[in-house]
């Protein structure tokens, strides 16, 4: 099969094993519009692909990937999200809602995969970046790795809603409500991911975890995810995916959300995050032993 090219994103194929690297590393390989579409239909091509058994998805750099850009106040989403310069929430809703559009429906396409993905997850895997990666069947990350869903406290809410369905209520409610974030290991120690690795283990931990996979006939696979995916379906994960785009719309246009944007247009990304998180002394206000390790880097 020819190998598709892409603005965000590289593919690859090899030894029954599709690669998808989220690439654009200078900006932490945060979301942009093509994004979404990218990965949609590279994981397309994976599934239209007889010889792929497998899926991975990565980012490049030392991120997997820090959540939406909205560094220039979110304007590359306008055509989807505002009539004549302002929100229009009308528009939101059926944006955030539609199959054919939705980011969040889009990176849901790892999960509607009939062959199983796994998300290895290095550096900041936050907000949105966090739901894509929980959307993977197995999610295997380094140590250091940062996790978390910062837009619980300004900007945002639940959009794949893989944090309250890897997770019982209890931490659920914890997380939901605090935004704290957690390193790979304690990912791994609550069981909202897979397994923590050091980072020099990762990529031949997922190599051999999807080298395992690949041995498996590709319809047993495929039977497998199919039911535990149907449990979660029957759960309500639909609905959830529904509720969760709609608030995140919402949260997006309070006077806070307002504040928090102009802050961000005005004097960075990084003066809106050290403003929001720096009371909670953690993500980028973290001490260097909660960060991520900016020498650990993906080189696709």
């Amino acid at each position: 099969m020819t190998t598709p090219t892409f603005e965000t994103i590289l593919y690859r194929a090899a030894e029954r094993i599709a690669t998808i690297t989220l690439n654009r590393p200078d900006q932490l390989n945060t979301i942009v519009a093509p994004m979404p579409d990218e990965v949609e239909a590279a994981v397309d091509a994976a599934v239209r692909d007889p010889a792929v058994s497998v899926i991975v998805v990565r980012g490049a750099g030392r991120a997997f990937c820090a959540g939406y850009d909205f560094g220039e106040g979110f304007h590359h989403w306008d055509e989807w999200l505002t009539s004549d310069g302002q929100w229009d929430p009308g528009k939101d809703f059926m944006f955030a809602t539609a199959m054919s559009v939705a980011p969040t429906q889009k990176f849901m396409s790892i999960w509607r995969a009939p062959k199983p993905v796994i998300a290895q997850v290095h550096g900041w895997c936050v907000g949105g970046g966090s739901d894509f990666a929980l959307c993977a069947d197995l999610v295997i990350a380094s140590n250091d790795a940062v996790i978390g869903t910062p837009y619980s406290r300004m900007w945002g809410s639940y959009l794949s809603g893989m944090w309250l369905y890897r997770l019982g209520l209890t931490r659920a409610k914890e997380y939901a409500l605090t935004g704290k974030p957690l390193t790979g290991t304690e990912a791994a120690d609550v069981g909202l991911i897979n397994t923590a690795v050091p980072f020099a283990e990762l990529e031949s931990t997922v190599h051999e975890t999807a080298t395992a996979l690949a041995r498996i006939p590709l319809s047993q696979l495929a039977a497998m995810k199919l039911i535990v995916n149907q449990a979660y379906e029957n759960m309500g994960l639909a609905s959830t995916q529904t509720l969760g785009p709609i608030l995140d719309g919402l949260m997006r246009n309070t006077p806070d959300a307002h504040r928090f944007i102009e802050l961000a247009e005005r004097g960075g990304v990084r003066a809106a995050v050290a403003e929001r998180d720096g009371a909670f002394g953690d993500y980028s206000q973290a001490p260097g032993d909660r960060r991520p390790d900016p020498g650990n880097v993906i080189t696709p």
